[in-house]
């Protein structure tokens, strides 16, 4: 017991259990869908549905299809810090582990440790990864690879086509980041080496490779043989906001396309799958502060929420579970703008206009030559940013920025600054995040849980063992991870890189 200094008493967490009441044991489950919402935090549930409420013109009593199915809250440290990274937190799902920000599938002294995808697959389950991040980025990754660095993306594309010690363990991957798949003299390619991932998938372990949306549209659930991999783009998947007119997919197409796949490829068998479905460019638009850019991937979230509540309605023995890895952006919805008292609203018509990421609109106006930047603001910018009342400051600024990162933040900061809303990091912050379920056993995740406490449900929920899977790895010594490095390299990035993302700061 903890005791505080009034007198009052806390009892010790139990842990997993501690959710309320229940009958009997956690119930067995045919389907696992995970669902995670990269960067969202308890505040962005709130903007985005004030915003949502406002332009569709809904009433106060309005519920998303997440608000719908919160049953509790994740906690989200890792086991080095009190603000978590992706990768530590996919990490936690996937292996019910702990471990240190960086890490890919491994344990705090950087040894293996088996996920809850590969212990399903290995009990006959079929897999799946879904994802609007580069495939090979940290939540997929956690989930399929192990490495001691979340930015070796080259070793992970081949862990993820089967290339280790337990052979394939994905049937069905979809996502963006084609550039990791491709040897390094390829256009776009983003590998160091000449491995040809894509080629070896195809040719070695029988993948069928997609590029496009409307390959993925013309396929039939009912007589296609998996594995599958679909890679849309050569590094992230474009922001929602920014989608149209692009031949990507969207996330909630991927994610039926996905649930279709793996349900006929199951009827019949004695297992079902296990899917993870990621909504990853919500936490890159928080890690941007772009209000809209965020705004509108949370909503693509909720249309893929959507898919997936059907389906698990539809199919009996089924449970989904959605919550984030972090929050991202340390987003408020308010804000004070001066040393007067501040106004209490926030002003969701200034988002609405907003045409573009800012990300995307930063990009363009980097590569404008000085003496036509000042038009080029006048004439587009300011009409993709829905803003009629730029300051000479506000112009002085954007006008005199070399620096990509100085300009996108000016973007953003001009309209969050006329919506009223505050972000206090490009960063993470430590706070609970909201977690939500629905289906079998769904009552089982009410309350306030460890992340790791997700992939311990996972584990239950599928009957899996782990922990055969861990020492399979581990005997492995061609395939075992080691963290020989200091923590500090976690986070270094060789500037040989060939073909270096601008955005791989993003964590």
């Amino acid at each position: 017991m903890l005791v505080g200094a009034a007198g009052y008493t806390l009892a010790n967490g139990s842990g997993y259990d501690k959710g309320g009441e229940r009958e009997g044991e956690q119930p067995r489950a045919r389907n696992v869908i995970m669902m995670i919402s990269d960067g969202f935090g308890p505040a962005s549930e709130t903007f985005a549905r004030n915003y949502y409420q406002f332009v569709h013109g809904k009433d106060l009593s309005w519920q998303s299809p997440l608000d719908e199915i919160l049953v509790g809250a994740s906690r989200t440290r890792s086991s080095n810090s009190l603000v978590t990274d992706s990768a530590a937190g996919a990490t936690a799902f996937s292996c019910a582990m702990k471990s240190y920000n960086g890490a890919i599938g491994v344990d705090p002294e950087g040894k293996a440790c088996g996920t809850v995808l590969e212990a399903a697959k290995r009990k006959g389950l079929l897999t799946g990864l879904v994802a609007t991040s580069r495939i090979t980025h940290a939540t997929p990754a956690a989930f399929s690879a192990h490495v001691v660095n979340r930015n070796m993306e080259d070793l992970i594309a081949q862990y993820q086509i089967g290339n280790y010690s337990l052979g394939r363990t994905v049937d069905l991957m979809l996502g963006g980041g084609r550039c990791h798949f491709v040897p390094m003299s390829t256009p776009n390619s983003c590998r160091t080496d000449e491995v040809d991932v894509l080629k070896a998938a195809q040719e070695e372990y029988g993948f069928t490779h997609l590029s496009n949306g409307e390959q993925l549209q013309k396929i039939s659930p009912s007589n296609y043989k998996l594995p599958l991999l679909g890679l849309f783009s050569d590094d992230h998947m474009e922001y929602e906001i920014d989608r149209a007119g692009t031949d990507q997919p969207h996330l909630s197409e991927m994610a039926d396309k996905a649930l279709q796949l793996l349900k006929h490829a199951s009827e019949g068998k004695p297992e079902g799958f296990f899917l993870m479905i990621e909504g990853s460019r919500i936490d890159m638009a928080a890690h941007a502060n772009d209000p809209a850019a965020h705004a509108h991937d949370v909503e693509a979230y909720w249309q893929t929420i959507e898919v997936v509540k059907k389906f698990v309605n539809d199919n009996p023995g089924t449970v989904m579970v959605s919550v984030s890895d972090h929050e991202t952006g340390g987003l408020t919805v308010g804000r004070q703008l001066n040393s007067t008292y501040p106004e209490y609203l926030w002003r969701p018509e200034a988002i609405e206009p907003v045409q573009r990421s800012m990300e995307n609109v930063a990009l363009e106006l980097t590569a404008i030559a000085p003496k036509d930047r000042n038009r080029f603001i006048k004439k587009s910018v300011l009409g993709w940013m829905g803003i009629k009342d730029a300051t000479e400051d506000e112009l002085k600024v954007l006008n005199s920025a070399i620096d990509y990162y100085e300009i996108r933040n000016k973007l953003t900061s001009m309209i969050s600054t006329r919506a009223l809303i505050g972000w206090t990091t490009h960063g993470h912050t430590g706070v609970d995040v909201n977690l939500y379920a629905h289906g079998t056993g769904a009552d089982y995740l009410r309350g306030n849980h460890e992340n790791t406490d997700i992939g311990t449900f996972i584990i239950k929920a599928l009957d899996l063992d782990i922990d055969s899977v861990t020492k399979a790895i581990q005997n492995d010594s061609t395939h075992q991870p080691t963290r020989s490095a200091p923590e500090k390299f976690l986070y270094r990035r060789s500037t040989g890189f060939h073909g270096m993302h601008y955005h791989d700061h993003i964590h």
